[in-house]
């Protein structure tokens, strides 16, 4: 069936008893039960429990769906020996730990890159985060003085009250900056008007910022927080497996199996059976349609949690399937296109702000490592696309997209449509959840029937739905394996408590465990 060989017959620390049944028929079942903990997901999170309980002798066993690769959307796809990232990852961390674990994982396989990463508007680079000055020479004389006026009129006559994301911006930046750097990208990201998103997301992610302020700080310097911390969006400098954030996670998982633990691709859970007060298995089918029911101790889910309830059995009560089936994510698919040149723009990544083309970002990989291009007289490209699930974007054609990257790369002026020679796409299906106006109260019902599920743990990204990075779904992972280890209760929901996603500080709000989303304009009024 594809799966490790099961591990010796010798029963380590708190384990199970090993026990293993294996068929053929595709009707009947396999059964797994020489795994003390039983982890859904082969993402950052799945692998760093895994590794985590692997290196303190305890079974585990982490269950992916796909049936060969691993990293969740932290992973490294390849096409004719291109080697590409489901968006950019920075290895960066303010947490120490965290950063200790990446060097214990991959050694010297990193290398230290130099963040740049600029707004392309109008066939012109402009420095991110925004340099007023800069911004102002390359608008030239008649657009820099449309935007000083514009920003003299906003803060003479502000709008009143600020309803929405749109508003607040515009008071602090003018009409004309916002519409030049602050629109266009914001639209494209989570699909919905400057006009809906509500005012209080946009004073939490951008906080403390003016155009008089952005001016100081561009003629005086200065990248710290209050509180001298290196703001962790401006950083100069970070980490980068070799071959791509997907070397990290392949090798999390190679270690998992040197330790004595196992990773089961191409194992999707469709079923989580329990008895009201703990799990007791979970169900996978394969590719063929097999199944296979891992018994365990410990589970830890790192699957979407709409998903996971969908999946228990017997059913959660209706009002916890209600708030799970609400909610929602922001899906992700990028268009890699393969340009017949050795360079093309200096950048890591860039973000598009041209508002007559769909790409938001623009990953050139090539930087990222030399080693993620097998022929370095050519470079690829990774045209990034936001979306949501079934949509126009989200359902065309593979053909179609190459078609629709080949026609915007060379209508924005980054490479001309016929150097580009080959491409390829990559769907991403939940690649940010999405805190709508009553998503908390949605998770709280969630939460309060998980609760009652004592050897169940939750940890990651989509796993408790929460907007972070990778570092931090890593953390969650961490303190999850500690419980089940024993070491401590942990309580996981309150990692990254201190929003160090926010431009300066903490912000409002009653949920600062993740990097904010915009909410709409009426929620927010009646929150």
């Amino acid at each position: 069936m594809g799966t490790d060989t099961p591990q010796s017959h010798r029963v380590r620390g708190g384990s199970l008893p090993h026990h293993w049944t294996r068929v053929d028929d595709p009707t009947a079942e396999s059964v797994v039960a020489s795994y003390e903990t039983v982890i859904a997901g082969g993402g950052p999170a799945g692998l760093t429990a895994g590794y985590e309980l692997a290196k303190h002798g305890r079974g585990a066993v982490v269950l992916e769906a796909d049936p060969r690769m691993v990293g969740g959307i932290s992973r490294t796809d390849e096409y004719k020996g291109y080697r590409f990232d489901i968006g950019g990852h920075r290895f960066f961390s303010k947490s120490s730990e965290i950063n200790a674990l990446w060097q214990e994982i991959l050694g010297d396989e990193f290398v230290t890159r130099t963040r740049l990463s600029r707004i392309y508007y109008r066939r012109k680079f402009f420095h991110y985060p925004l340099k007023p000055l800069d911004a102002l020479v390359k608008l030239g004389p008649v657009r820099a003085a449309r935007i000083v006026l514009s920003y003299a009129k906003a803060r003479l006559r502000p709008i009143a009250p600020e309803r929405s994301f749109e508003d607040w911006v515009v008071n602090r930046f003018g009409r004309e900056l916002f519409a030049t750097f602050f629109k266009s990208y914001t639209e494209k990201v989570w699909g919905m008007s400057t006009s809906e998103m509500s005012a209080d997301w946009a004073a939490q992610r951008i906080k403390g910022l003016s155009l008089t302020k952005a001016v100081l700080g561009a003629l005086l310097g200065g990248r710290k927080s209050k509180r001298g911390e290196v703001i962790k969006t401006l950083i100069e400098e970070f980490q980068y497996p070799r071959l791509g954030p997907g070397q990290m996670w392949e090798t999390a998982r190679d270690r998992i199996r040197e330790l004595g633990g196992a990773v089961h691709n191409d194992r999707r859970v469709v079923r989580i059976e329990h008895d009201g007060s703990a799990v007791r298995a979970f169900l996978t089918v394969d590719a063929q349609g097999r199944r296979c029911r891992y018994h365990g101790n410990h589970f830890l889910s790192t699957m979407p949690i709409r998903e996971l309830i969908r999946a228990m059995d017997p059913p959660a009560p209706p009002e916890v399937v209600r708030a799970a089936e609400s909610l929602r994510y922001r899906d992700f698919l990028s268009v890699v296109l393969i340009v017949n040149r050795a360079e093309t723009f200096p950048d890591t990544w860039i973000y598009i702000h041209e508002p007559d083309v769909l790409v938001g970002r623009i990953q050139n990989f090539k930087n990222w490592s030399p080693d993620m291009v097998p022929d370095h007289s050519r470079s690829s490209l990774g045209m990034e696309y936001f979306c949501f699930e079934g949509d126009n974007l989200w359902t065309m054609a593979d053909s179609d997209l190459v078609a629709l990257g080949r026609r915007e790369i060379d209508a924005i002026g980054l490479a001309r449509a016929e150097d580009v020679v080959d491409g390829c796409v990559v769907r991403m299906p939940k690649a940010y959840p999405v805190y709508d106006d009553v998503y908390q109260d949605h998770l709280a019902v969630i939460r309060r029937w998980l609760a009652s599920l004592g050897n169940l743990e939750l940890a990651g990204r989509n796993g408790m739905h929460k907007y972070n990075n990778q570092d931090h779904s890593m953390m969650t992972a961490l303190l999850a394996a500690r419980n089940i280890l024993g070491l401590g209760r942990y309580d996981t929901w309150k990692v990254n408590t201190d929003a160090e996603y926010h431009e300066d500080g903490d912000g409002p709000g009653s949920d600062r465990t993740g990097r904010l989303v915009p909410r709409r304009v009426a929620a927010a009024e009646a929150s």
